[in-house]
């Protein structure tokens, strides 16, 4: 598998960090956070992404995507984490155009991706129901009413979750809070009947919400792909998360040790630049070193994705556990190497170690992603 990128993908990693670089600096993330913004991004700057074809980037083509792959979108991801923007790529264009994709009926993806594609309808995943990430620990109860289903049940940690037009939930349909058999997942409108989600701004200025399902009563044609099969394409599409989250990361943790490498360069202590001092040339050697071999994991695990290799879950989740752990370390030292500035709301370089922390936690942290790798792995 050769670690390299296509022409056309490079033409769009370079398109995506001109767009963000310009378009969305860490200025405007924190001129969100600071306005207290409704929506938590910019829907002008969504309209912008779906009409560079971002957002359909995992979408066929007979339903007006590209299916570019999972390599492309990474790309974009990478870009945007390197500026730290927030939009809805991970809920919407990444998970919610892949369970769309891969489970939708004719009928669901002739009504849902078009407008998708088009930056005009949101979608957001409604799974976690505890503090970490367990995608089969699933207690919210899907009762049959006849030809229809009533949900009763709580989810944390949902992106873009009080926006979203329509919320993708994971709910049982049989079976015990832990088997992995027996969920199912539902359509639902974000202001259907039941239905509650109020927002919570994390550490990071993202937005997540904490959604409350109520007796919500959806019709048959709300079920997205079998029921009690939702773990089959819940796994194929936590995946894809993973590995373009851990582009995202990788792009996150590129940005602060480059930062950090050039105030090395320009401070100076005791008549020198502090960058000359040895110590801390080998702790950014180390920053170097754990960045280009997460940009070589994350690399792998997209184009095992693009090409349905037999890994590809293996080196999904390896990709996710090593990101994590880069962005950790170059966070981390990038704040301490800056010294007293660094741990200022005013320097920037904070931004990048409080995003680790909520990046870390999504779709697995370390342990989880070590755990499920031996799992996969047969151990």
């Amino acid at each position: 598998m050769p670690l390299i990128l296509s022409s056309d993908t490079q033409m769009v990693r370079d398109t995506a960090h001109d767009f963000f670089k310009e378009r969305a600096p860490i200025t405007a993330l924190r001129k969100l956070r600071d306005t207290n913004d409704p929506d938590g991004f910019s829907r002008a700057l969504w309209r912008e992404m779906a009409e560079l074809g971002w957002t359909g980037f995992l979408v066929p083509e007979d339903h007006g995507g590209t299916d570019f792959g999972v390599m492309g979108l990474a790309q974009v991801m990478e870009a945007a984490g390197r500026t730290l923007a927030a939009s809805a790529l991970v809920s919407t264009a990444l998970v919610g155009a892949s369970l769309l994709s891969m489970a939708g009926s004719d009928d669901q993806k002739s009504e849902h991706l078009p407008p998708l594609v088009a930056g005009e309808r949101l979608f957001a995943l409604a799974l976690e129901e505890g503090s970490r990430h367990q995608p089969y620990r699933i207690a919210t109860k899907a009762e049959k009413q006849g030809a229809s289903y009533r949900l009763n049940g709580q989810k944390v940690f949902v992106l873009d979750g009080h926006v979203a037009n329509f919320l993708i939930v994971a709910a049982r349909t049989s079976g015990g809070r832990d088997n992995r058999d027996g969920i199912t997942l539902f359509l639902v409108p974000g202001d259907a009947a039941g239905v509650t989600r109020p927002r919570t701004i994390m550490i990071d200025s993202r937005n997540a919400a904490q959604v409350r399902l109520d007796n919500v009563t959806v019709g048959p044609d709300a079920v997205l792909g079998r029921i009690d099969g939702g773990a089959d394409v819940l796994d194929r599409v936590l995946d894809r998360a993973r590995a373009c989250l851990a582009a995202e990361i990788l792009g996150s943790a590129a940005e602060a040790f480059e930062r950090t490498v050039q105030y090395l360069k320009d401070r100076k202590q005791f008549g020198v630049v502090i960058g000359s001092f040895q110590a801390l040339k080998h702790r950014a050697a180390r920053m170097f070193c754990e960045v280009e071999v997460t940009r070589s994991a994350v690399i792998a695990a997209c184009s095992a994705l693009d090409e349905n290799t037999n890994d590809a879950a293996a080196l999904a989740v390896l990709a996710k556990g090593k990101a994590n752990d880069t962005l950790d370390l170059c966070g981390n030292e990038g704040v301490q190497m800056h010294g007293g500035i660094g741990m200022t709301d005013e320097h920037e370089i904070g931004f990048f170690m409080k995003r680790a922390r909520v990046a870390r936690a999504t779709f697995g942290d370390t342990a989880f992603c070590r755990d499920r790798y031996a799992t996969l792995l047969g151990y």
